[in-house]
């Protein structure tokens, strides 16, 4: 396994593999499936964009991790503050890819002003919440009842990770 940059190259990839887990459910608030140039806009090319890191195994994206800094979407965060995703494909999981991927986040973050990483994740992703804490991520907030765009409601659990 190789954990590098993504590219444009990398787009069809990485939309496949979140399709797959939206299409899942359970573990992304995203709910709409992405195509390609979505895809590349919304994290590989994106004006917040920090980092984009992919997990290659044999010319295949197995996951993909994000690190941004906070757009108004995101809501009013603290200087330093950048928000990471991370996305493992389901034969892929608790093999160690997400922990290499950060390995190479928190890299990319240091080279930057990013002082602390916000991972925020439904409550009822009981994966990722292990994963993120496993990594060393903290509970600082839990937002209530936030409704996805199917009308679900489910609470979010706010981590920090300080480097």
């Amino acid at each position: 396994m190789i954990i590098r940059d993504a590219t444009r190259k990398d787009a069809s990839d990485m939309t496949e593999l979140l399709n797959r887990i939206i299409m899942l459910g359970g573990s992304t608030a995203h709910q709409r499936p992405f195509d390609a140039d979505r895809m590349y806009r919304h994290y590989i090319a994106s004006p917040e964009s920090i980092s984009c890191q992919v997990a290659d195994q044999s010319g295949v994206v197995i996951g993909f991790q994000s690190l941004t800094w906070p757009s108004p979407a995101d809501g009013v965060m603290k200087s330093g503050w950048a928000i990471i995703a991370t996305f493992v494909s389901n034969q892929a999981t608790g093999k160690g890819v997400g922990k290499h991927m950060f390995a190479a986040t928190k890299e990319a973050a240091g080279a930057t002003d990013v002082a602390t990483i916000d991972a925020t994740i439904r409550a009822d992703n009981d994966s990722g919440l292990r994963y993120y804490s496993r990594l060393g991520f903290i509970d600082y907030d839990r937002l209530k009842d936030i409704p996805l765009r199917d009308g679900t409601v489910v609470d979010r659990i706010r981590k920090r990770f300080d480097l």
